[in-house]
């Protein structure tokens, strides 16, 4: 594998294409409206577990509905985002995935905080945190310049 700096991160030659990156952010916005679809259906059946768990312990377990979607969120993050493909469903429909600079591949606890960093730059910067891609290289958001990655299209 061939490899380089640029701005102290060190990227590989796949990533250093300027193609990898075109629609990225029109296919970043799409995958996200369906993985949150996907995870929205996966609540059901948890949300069903939860509705009996709830009714055995006399309503006790209704507390976890409050816990429901961030749980099941950051579980579909971990076991999709941090598996082999590194994407998502939705990322892969989309014909993208996420990438370290430094070559090394996504694991589950980076994909969670991926995602856990977009979430609390949205509640403290608003959506509008995501202007940040009209700037900067490779179209890369805050949480991708604060963790080393790039969203990039898997087909190039």
């Amino acid at each position: 594998m061939t490899a380089r700096v640029l701005d102290g991160e060190i990227i590989n030659s796949r990533l250093d294409d300027s193609r990898a990156y075109d629609g990225v952010r029109t296919r970043r916005i799409l995958a996200f409206l369906i993985d949150y679809l996907i995870v929205g259906l996966l609540m059901i059946p948890f949300a069903i577990v939860i509705l009996f768990l709830g009714l055995l312990t006399l309503g006790l377990g209704w507390l976890l509905f409050g816990v429901l979607f961030p749980a099941v969120a950051l579980l579909y993050i971990w076991m999709t985002l941090g598996g082999p493909n590194q994407a998502t469903t939705g990322m892969r429909m989309m014909g993208i995935r996420l990438d370290r600079l430094d070559g090394r591949p996504i694991d589950g606890l980076l994909a969670v905080v991926h995602s856990v960093l977009f979430w609390a730059g949205n509640v403290v910067l608003t959506p509008l945190v995501l202007l940040v891609t009209l700037f900067s290289d490779r179209k890369r958001t805050l949480h991708d310049l604060l963790l080393g990655t790039v969203v990039s299209r898997s087909d190039s």
